[in-house]
């Protein structure tokens, strides 16, 4: 995940992952194996496997 090795459950899905990290789905923009996932509703469905690349990018407010 961002670069760095993790393990997770064997049959854990997107959604949780996020919850085991506290991350507010609303808040991030999630790439799955290079494809950007812009349902987050589907995240509960999106099982992860061994060798699976995440990335997690917050959004930032600021001025």
């Amino acid at each position: 995940m961002n670069g760095a090795p993790r393990e997770i459950p064997r049959n854990s899905t997107l959604a949780e992952l996020l919850g085991s990290l506290r991350i507010d789905p609303r808040l991030v923009v999630v790439e799955h194996n290079r494809t950007i996932l812009r349902d987050r509703d589907g995240y509960a469905l999106q099982s992860l496997a061994h060798g699976d690349v995440v990335e997690i990018v917050h959004f930032v407010g600021g001025g």
